[in-house]
């Protein structure tokens, strides 16, 4: 699997997550979707997101 697809997958996890927990838990929870969305806002211009750093450290390529 490339990167780009796992990290499309961690990314589609996490802001499904924060929205059911926004919705069960607190709406505050919708700042953890701001920031994955603000992370992969940003990628697309700089081809680097925290999340990559951390999947190349597992051996992801």
């Amino acid at each position: 699997m490339t990167m780009e697809r796992v990290l499309r997958g961690f990314a589609g996890f996490f802001i499904l997550t924060s929205l059911v927990l926004a919705y069960s838990v607190s709406p505050k929870w919708l700042w953890f979707t701001a920031f994955v969305g603000f992370n992969l806002f940003q990628s697309a211009f700089t081809n680097w997101c925290p999340m990559m750093w951390v999947l190349r450290k597992f051996g992801i390529k």
